[in-house]
């Protein structure tokens, strides 16, 4: 007796994870193919946040490009700052002063919280754990706190500029990092507690998106992304900058390669973090310049600054100072929250660059997505997508 072959059988499904659906975590679209609900295959789909902005950085003078950088990963602005502002510092042959440099470390030591503690909100959220969502936000707020006393902007600072700082910090600036950096480690025991020794939380992750050593290195991650896969490789080691070889700090390194390891590594970043922002809070309280003394980099003459009351109007001056950078090409790479951020810049002599290309960690720990989540449920796949941490700004650049 013959039998109907069923319809369905052997039949695939094609879905579109996002671009709205808010744990693709930005404009993000993947497209699934499933067999009932493990997925067969996954391919990102971009390019809906694009912006151009590497073309507009070639518009604009030299100082005045850090108001975009911080705008790729907006999450982590006064880093992307940073990169940028060292790799022309670099071309140049400026040389930053002490006290620059240790403010640059310590914001962007505490920009890292800030990105890690909105990861840690968002990912905790994606697997159904929304009380960490209030409590990194909570506790994210008072990092903004001091940037804005730093700088008098809570998101897009632009506060690092080419030589060092826009200007010193106020007064009551390291007060409130010292208030700050005293009670985080209370906080930080709580999210542990919260969250990392929950079994409903470890049973989400571990076992969940695995990439071996092997494949993260032939992937070209970076980041918690290749540290939760064994490698130990971090900018701030490997190549320092901004003194960072001077700071006693461990990069967490965890083997397991998915996503339980990539969460213990963010975590344990944030304790780092700390004791780096520490470090530099000490060093702080010694005074000294904030920008090089590179006859470029001079600011405007005391009594054009004094007919402006408006201390903004002092801000765009010094931004809008127009200086030519000498011919060449330089490629420079900082430690973002994400990984590797890279900045090539090329120079044909004039006052502003001639081509400004980003390497963006986002956008390259993207690329190995497909390769975690084949083989997994597609309830797994927002837990891997949180796991890489991505922000379609650093990728849709």
């Amino acid at each position: 007796m013959l039998r109907r072959p069923d319809p369905l059988a052997d039949t695939l499904m094609t879905v579109s994870l996002g671009p709205q659906h808010p744990s693709t975590h930005g404009v993000l679209r993947l497209e699934l193919v499933l067999d009932g609900e493990t997925v067969v295959k996954a391919t990102p789909d971009i390019g809906y946040l694009h912006t151009g902005m590497e073309k507009t950085m070639e518009k604009e003078k030299w100082q005045q490009v850090v108001t975009i950088t911080c705008r790729m990963d907006y999450l982590n602005s006064m880093g992307n700052d940073l990169g940028y502002c060292l790799a022309v510092e670099k071309l140049m042959g400026v040389d930053v002063p002490r006290r620059a440099q240790d403010l640059r470390v310590l914001l962007t030591e505490l920009n890292r919280l800030t990105s890690h503690l909105v990861w840690w909100g968002t990912h905790a959220m994606d697997i159904g754990a929304m009380t960490a969502f209030f409590y990194a936000f909570t506790e994210r707020e008072r990092v903004l706190d001091i940037f804005e006393c730093a700088s008098g902007a809570r998101l897009h600072q632009s506060y690092f500029i080419i030589g060092g700082c826009r200007y010193d910090v106020p007064t009551n600036f390291l007060p409130l990092v010292a208030d700050f950096l005293k009670e985080f480690p209370k906080y930080l025991g709580e999210a542990k507690k919260l969250v990392t020794g929950n079994k409903i939380f470890q049973r989400r992750t571990k076992g969940v998106g695995i990439v071996s050593k092997e494949d993260a290195i032939n992937w070209g991650l970076s980041g918690p992304t290749i540290r939760g896969s064994g490698v130990n490789w971090d900018i701030r080691k490997a190549e320092p900058y901004s003194g960072y070889d001077t700071y006693d700090f461990r990069v967490p390194v965890y083997d397991g390669g998915d996503v339980w390891s990539r969460y213990l590594v963010r975590m344990d970043e944030m304790e780092e973090s700390w004791r780096i922002c520490n470090q530099a809070l000490e060093r702080l309280k010694e005074p000294g310049p904030v920008l090089s003394n590179h006859p470029k980099l001079e600011l405007p003459n005391r009594d054009l600054m004094k007919q402006h009351i408006d201390v903004m109007i002092h801000h765009f001056l010094i931004a809008s100072e127009g200086f030519t950078v000498p011919i060449g090409e330089v490629y420079q790479s900082i430690e973002s929250a994400r990984g590797e951020l890279g900045y090539y810049i090329v120079s044909n002599g004039e006052e502003r660059p001639y081509r400004v290309r980003v390497r963006a960690p986002s956008y390259v720990n993207l690329s190995a997505l497909p390769a975690m989540v084949e083989g997994q449920l597609i309830a797994d796949v927002v837990a891997v997508i949180g796991s890489i941490d991505i922000v379609l700004g650093d990728i849709d650049r």
